[in-house]
């Protein structure tokens, strides 16, 4: 998989979101790599990194991620993960290989009607970012649009730098897996905790007011992984890094020391 290093210190490997790339984590990348080898990857069909056979399914996503750890002698490594990839990071602390786990606004805890909401809000947005692609750049540079485009997933979207919206929005309208994983993403099982208690601290941290990966799925994932601290972002949507960056640095530099 496509990566980039940054930092000196112990290593942190990051997993963004669906859409995403390592260009997810620029708001917090910095500061991060200040304390820590900062490895931050793109998933098989996302950024840089070519579609697997197997990168339209959650399942085929984790192994690609798994052996990616493998491969380049990253067990027992601390890993972060956003949205897709919170959940990624979550298996593979229910699997065992890694060290201590932060998880931000994970998926994969929707019942009945909130994965209908998933699957209908997240799939009509990659519809509309891929019909309007070549318009991105120049929507990114205007509050009034960033607002329109990113309403469901920060809560100041007109804050946000608009490099970072026009990089994001552009990466997701170009993910070829896009459709196929929202679909596995809504239809497939509950994600499920470990069996036994997990051999590195879990920090399960969410968005009092996410709007995708709704509040009150974070007590579905305490229950699923009980040795986990729950950690409430008050001010932040489903991207904590976006809308509370020091924060998220703070949590996640506390959780992986």
């Amino acid at each position: 998989m496509h990566h980039i290093q940054r930092g000196t210190g112990p290593k942190l490997l990051l997993i963004h979101g669906l859409g995403g790339s390592w260009q997810s984590w620029c708001t917090i990348l910095d500061a991060l790599s200040a304390h820590r080898t900062v490895i931050a990857v793109d998933l098989p069909g996302h950024g840089a990194t070519r579609v697997e056979g197997d990168s339209g399914t959650f399942v085929g996503l984790v192994g690609s991620v798994e052996r990616y750890i493998v491969d380049n002698d990253l067990t027992g490594v601390d890993i972060v993960g956003s949205s897709m990839g919170a959940r990624i990071v979550l298996e593979l602390a229910r699997r065992g290989g890694v060290g201590n786990v932060v998880a931000l606004d994970p998926g994969g805890f929707w019942r009945g009607w909130e994965r209908t909401f998933f699957k209908v809000t997240i799939g009509l947005s990659g519809r509309l970012l891929r019909a309007i692609r070549p318009l991105l750049p120049m929507l990114s540079r205007y509050g009034a649009s960033r607002t329109a485009l990113l309403a469901q997933l920060s809560v100041r979207p007109w804050a946000l730098d608009p490099v970072i919206v026009a990089t994001e929005l552009t990466g997701l309208s170009n993910t070829p897996t896009f459709d196929a994983l929202v679909d596995d993403l809504a239809r497939g099982p509950e994600q499920t905790g470990p069996a036994a208690h997990s051999p590195g601290r879990v920090v399960i941290g969410w968005g009092r007011r996410d709007r995708l990966c709704l509040p009150r799925q974070a007590t579905r994932a305490k229950a699923a992984f009980p040795s986990a601290d729950l950690h409430w972002f008050e001010s932040s949507g489903h991207f904590p890094a976006w809308d509370m960056p020091d924060e998220t640095v703070a949590v996640i530099l506390a959780a992986t020391r």
